[in-house]
C-alpha cells in the first residue's frame, strides 16, 4: 500500500512538471457531471473550472465533458463525440476520465463486459499521441434517492472494481470521487448531478490527487486564476479556447458596466486604469489576430452573452479598439449595434486594404484564409467597416476616436477620416481627437479624463438621469459646423457659464465633433446676472459679435436668488430668445436649467421650481430644446450618488460640471440625427408676453442730463478695497455721492433700468416716470457688502412704448455717506 501511493505522488509529480513558459495541459473527459450539468455558470463552478482555479497559472484545464455519454462503445459512447476528438488535438499531459455513471443504467449495463476494454481503448487513443501522457480513472460520484439505488450497487459493486482492473492494466491511478461524495445530499441539485457545492468537494479531492497537497477552493466572482493588475482583482482563463481577462473594481457602479478589449490587454492602458478607479470591469477576450472575420463575430457574440447572463454585467458594453483591435469592435458592434453602449477607437484599421494590405504578405494571408476568399478586391469586397455603419447610425451608437495625425502603419487619411465623414453623412454621433504630429504609438491621450468621461457618460444607468427635452431642430448649427465649417457659438449666462466649468468643456467637446470647423466662441457669462440683465445686454454683448449659429441661454439660479418675479422670469427669458432669433432666424438655441440648492428638496417632494416652468414655457413656446440639469443633479443627490457638498454646490466642481456637458453631448447626440442638409428658418410664433423685453438695449450715456451731483468717470474703479466683477470696473460709469444729485434721460420704451455697481455704501436712489410721484428703490443688495456686485434693478415696466418718456432719478438723502455707480441705462421696447 505504502509502495502504491508512492508510486502516486511520483506520478503527480512528474505529470505536473512544466516547460519553461508551458503550462501543463489537463484535459477533463466525462459526462454531464463533467460538462457541468447541476452548477449555475458551469464555465466557472464546473469541477474541472474549479481545479483550474486550484492549480493556478502554471495548469491549463479543459473540460471536455458531454452530458449523458458512457464509456461502453454500445451504449451512447463518448468516443462517437466530437468532444472526444478535440480532446485528442489537445494532447494533454494530463489525462482525467470520469465516466461510467450512465453505463450503470440497465439498457447499457448488459454491456458491461466490453467496460474495461473499451475504457483501455480511450486511454490508448491519448497515449498514441503522447506516450507519456499521466493518467487518472476516476470512481464515479455517489448515486442518491431510492429510485436510483440499484444503479448505485451496480457503481459500487461492480464498475468501481472494474476502473481498478483497468488501472492496473493501464498502469494508470486511480481517483475516489464515490467516497468524498457520500452522505451530501444537499451538494447535488438532483439524483445524479453535484450542485456547486458537490463540484468544490470533487475539484478538491482531485487536486489532493494530483499534488498530494490539501487545499480548499476558495468561489471566485470569475473563473481561473487570479492575479493582480494595477492593485486590482484579476482573473485570467478561457472561453471556448480564446484568453480572456476581467480586472475587477474595487466597487462597481450601478448597472455593472464593462469595457471590453478584443485585442492587446495592458497595452496603452491608462483610460483602463482610470475607468477602473470609476467602478468599471476590464474585460479582454481575444480576437487579435481573427481580422473580424464572421466566425469571430459570432464567437464574440458567444463570449457577451456569457458576460451578461452568467455575470450579471450590463447589456450595453463600451468597445475598446486600438489598431486591428478597432476593425473588430467596429464590425461586431456593427453586427450588434443595440448592444453598444459606446466605442472608443484608437488609431483604429478602418481598411484591411490600407492595413496590413497585400504588403503584409503573413498577416494578409492569415485575412484571407479566415474569411475564406481568394485575392480580393477593394470594389467588391464589403466587409471593412465603412461599408457597414448604417445600423451604428441607426442605433446612435457613440464613436470616440483618437488618431495621430501622422500614423505611418495606419494612416488617419485612409482610415479614420474616411470612416468619421460616413459616420457623419449617415447621422451617427462622433468625436474626433487628433494628435499633432503623433504616429500610430502611442495609443491613448497622456491624460485619459477626455476617454473615461466620453465612456462613462454614455453608460445606460448615467444616461437614465438626464433630463431633457428635444424641441425643434439644431440641424442649422450642424450644417454650418459641418458643411460650411465655420461657427459662432455664444455662451450666455452667469458665474456658472463664467467660470471654468462646462463652458471650456463643450468648446472643447464641438471641436472634437467638427475638426475642421473654424469656431468663434463668444464668452459672456456675467457673475450674478439672470434673464432679465441678460435680455438687455443682447445687442451690445452678443449680437455685436456678429450673426449667432448656437447659444447657450442659462440664467434659473439668478433669476431664483436675486427675487425676480414670474413675469419678469418669462419676459427675461423670451427677450433673449425672441431676440436672437429676430437677429437670425437660423440661430439654434438650448437653454440649461442648472441647480440651486433650494431644488433639492423640491424635486424630492415632485415638485419642479416655478423658475423652470416659466423658463420651459419660453422654451416650449418657441420650439428650443432645455436641458434640466438641476432636475437631474438633484435625483442623483437624492439617491445618494455624491452630496451637495462633492458635486460643487451651486458653482460645481470640475467633476460637478461633468453632468451639465455630459447632458449637452446627450442631446446633440439625439439632436444631430440626420444627413447634413441646408439652412431652414426657425418660425417665430406670436409674443407669449407683450411686455416681455424683447429688444433690451442700453440708452447713450449721452442723452443723460445731469442738473447737479454726478459725474461721469472714463475708468471707473471703488476707492474702497471692496472686490469686484469684470465688466463693471475700469470702465465709464456715471456715479454721485452727493444726496440730492439728480439726473434726467428721456427713452422710449415699454421698460426702463439701471445697469449698476452695487457695492458696500451703495444707497437709495428716488425716481419717477413722467410726472408719476417719485418711488424709492434700495441699490444695496444681501452681496454688496465686500463686492461691488453687477445688478440690474428693474424700474418701471408695461409702459406705453408708443409714446416718449423721461426717466428723473437722484440720490436720496439718508444722514449717512452713500453713493450710487450706474454703468448703463437700460430699455426695451420702442423703435
Amino acid at each position: 500500500m505504502k509502495n502504491r501511493i508512492l508510486l502516486l505522488v511520483i506520478l503527480a509529480l512528474s505529470a505536473l512538471s512544466v516547460y519553461a513558459g508551458q503550462p501543463t495541459k489537463v484535459a477533463c473527459i466525462g459526462n454531464s457531471i463533467t460538462y457541468g450539468v447541476g452548477v449555475a455558470n458551469r464555465e466557472k463552478d464546473s469541477y474541472p473550472m474549479m481545479l483550474s482555479q486550484m492549480l493556478g497559472p502554471d495548469y491549463e484545464v479543459r473540460n471536455f465533458g458531454v452530458s449523458a455519454k458512457t464509456m461502453i462503445r454500445r451504449g451512447k459512447s463518448y468516443m462517437s463525440e466530437n468532444a472526444f476528438q478535440q480532446a485528442l488535438d489537445y494532447n494533454p499531459d494530463v489525462l482525467l476520465v470520469k465516466l461510467g455513471t450512465n453505463d450503470t443504467n440497465p439498457v447499457v449495463w448488459k454491456y458491461k463486459g466490453d467496460f474495461i476494454n473499451d475504457m483501455t481503448e480511450l486511454v490508448n487513443s491519448f497515449r498514441k499521441n503522447n506516450p507519456s501522457v499521466r493518467v487518472y480513472l476516476c470512481y464515479p460520484v455517489t448515486i442518491y434517492t431510492d429510485k436510483m439505488q440499484p444503479r448505485e450497487r451496480v457503481l459500487t459493486a461492480e464498475l468501481i472494481p472494474m476502473i481498478d482492473k483497468a488501472a492496473k492494466k493501464l498502469h494508470a491511478a486511480t481517483i475516489d470521487l464515490h467516497t468524498p461524495t457520500m452522505g451530501m445530499a444537499d451538494g447535488f441539485a438532483d439524483a445524479l448531478h453535484p450542485n456547486e457545492k458537490g463540484a468544490k468537494v470533487i475539484a478538491e479531492t482531485i487536486y489532493t490527487a494530483l499534488t498530494g497537497e490539501k487545499k480548499t477552493h476558495v468561489t471566485q466572482p470569475f473563473p481561473g486564476f487570479k492575479s493582480s493588475w494595477k492593485g486590482y482583482d484579476r482573473y485570467d482563463f478561457k472561453y471556448k479556447n480564446r484568453d480572456v481577462v476581467v480586472v475587477v473594481p474595487e466597487k462597481a457602479l450601478e448597472g455593472n458596466p464593462w469595457i471590453w478589449r478584443p485585442a492587446f490587454f495592458g497595452a496603452f492602458a491608462n483610460a483602463d486604469e482610470a475607468l477602473l478607479k470609476k467602478g468599471f470591469h476590464v474585460v479582454y477576450h481575444n480576437m487579435t489576430h481573427e481580422y473580424g472575420c464572421p466566425s469571430s463575430i459570432k464567437a464574440g457574440t458567444d463570449f457577451y452573452n456569457s458576460m451578461v447572463s452568467l455575470y450579471g454585467f450590463s447589456p450595453k458594453v463600451a468597445l475598446e479598439g486600438l489598431s486591428r483591435g478597432g476593425y473588430y469592435a467596429l464590425r461586431w458592434a456593427a453586427a450588434n449595434p443595440q448592444k453598444v453602449a459606446s466605442l472608443y477607437l484608437d488609431n483604429p484599421v478602418c481598411d484591411i486594404f490600407s492595413w496590413p494590405g497585400k504588403g503584409r504578405a503573413k498577416e494578409w494571408n492569415e485575412f484571407t484564409s479566415l474569411w475564406g476568399i481568394e485575392n480580393p478586391a477593394p470594389e467588391s469586397f464589403n466587409g471593412n467597416p465603412i461599408h457597414n455603419l448604417r445600423p451604428l447610425a441607426e442605433n446612435r451608437v457613440p464613436i470616440l476616436a483618437v488618431c495621430g495625425d501622422s500614423d505611418k502603419v495606419v494612416p488617419f487619411a485612409d482610415n479614420m477620416k474616411l470612416l468619421r465623414d460616413e459616420y457623419v453623412r449617415l447621422g451617427g454621433p462622433i468625436r474626433l481627437i487628433m494628435k499633432p504630429g503623433a504616429d500610430h504609438h502611442p495609443h491613448g491621450l497622456e491624460n485619459p479624463e477626455a476617454i473615461v468621461d466620453f465612456v462613462v457618460s454614455h453608460t445606460p444607468e448615467f444616461k437614465s438621469h438626464q433630463k431633457y427635452v428635444a424641441r425643434g431642430s439644431l440641424q442649422n448649427s450642424l450644417v454650418r459646423f459641418e458643411k460650411e465649417k465655420k461657427g459662432r457659438v455664444v455662451f450666455f449666462g452667469g458665474s456658472i457659464t463664467h467660470m471654468k466649468g462646462w463652458r471650456d468643456m463643450i468648446k472643447e467637446q464641438l471641436q472634437q465633433r467638427f475638426p475642421d470647423a473654424e469656431f468663434e466662441f463668444v464668452e459672456q457669462g456675467l457673475p450674478s446676472a439672470g434673464t432679465t440683465p441678460h435680455a438687455f445686454r443682447m445687442a451690445a454683448d452678443v449680437l455685436s459679435a456678429g450673426p449667432v449659429d448656437l447659444m447657450f441661454i442659462e440664467g434659473v439660479v439668478n433669476d431664483y436668488g436675486n427675487g425676480f418675479t414670474p413675469e419678469q422670469q418669462v419676459r427675461g427669458m423670451e427677450g433673449v430668445v425672441r431676440h436672437a432669433l429676430e437677429a437670425n432666424p437660423y440661430t439654434d438655441i438650448v437653454m440649461l436649467h442648472f441647480i440651486h440648492d433650494k431644488f433639492i428638496d423640491m424635486f424630492a417632494k415632485g415638485q419642479v421650481p416655478d423658475v423652470i416652468m416659466n423658463h420651459d414655457r419660453v422654451a416650449n413656446h418657441y420650439l428650443i430644446p432645455s436641458i434640466n440639469c438641476a432636475g437631474e443633479v438633484s435625483e442623483r443627490i437624492n439617491r445618494g450618488e455624491f452630496t451637495w457638498k462633492e458635486f460643487g454646490g451651486i458653482h460645481p466642481s470640475w467633476e460637478g460640471h461633468k453632468y451639465y456637458a455630459a447632458a449637452i453631448n446627450d442631446l446633440f447626440d439625439t439632436m444631430w440625427n440626420d444627413s447634413v442638409r441646408a439652412l431652414n428658418a426657425h418660425e417665430i410664433p406670436q409674443l407669449l408676453d407683450k411686455f416681455s423685453f424683447v429688444d433690451g438695449k442700453y440708452v447713450d450715456m449721452k442723452s443723460v442730463k445731469v442738473k447737479n451731483g454726478w459725474s461721469f468717470s472714463d475708468s471707473w474703479k471703488p476707492d474702497d478695497k471692496a472686490k469686484t466683477r469684470p465688466g463693471f470696473v475700469n470702465v465709464p460709469m456715471l456715479h454721485s455721492t452727493v444726496p440730492g444729485a439728480t439726473f434726467t434721460v428721456p427713452f422710449t420704451g415699454s421698460a426702463v433700468g439701471l445697469f449698476m455697481a452695487c457695492g458696500p455704501r451703495s444707497g437709495v436712489l428716488e425716481y419717477k416716470i413722467d410726472d408719476a410721484p417719485f418711488k424709492e428703490i434700495d441699490t444695496n443688495t444681501a452681496w454688496s457688502h465686500n463686492l461691488y456686485i453687477p445688478w440690474l434693478h428693474l424700474l418701471a415696466e408695461e409702459l406705453d412704448d408708443s409714446v416718449p418718456h423721461k426717466l428723473t432719478l437722484r440720490l436720496k438723502s439718508t444722514g449717512i455717506p452713500t453713493q450710487a455707480v450706474i454703468r448703463n441705462i437700460v430699455v426695451s421696447g420702442g423703435k
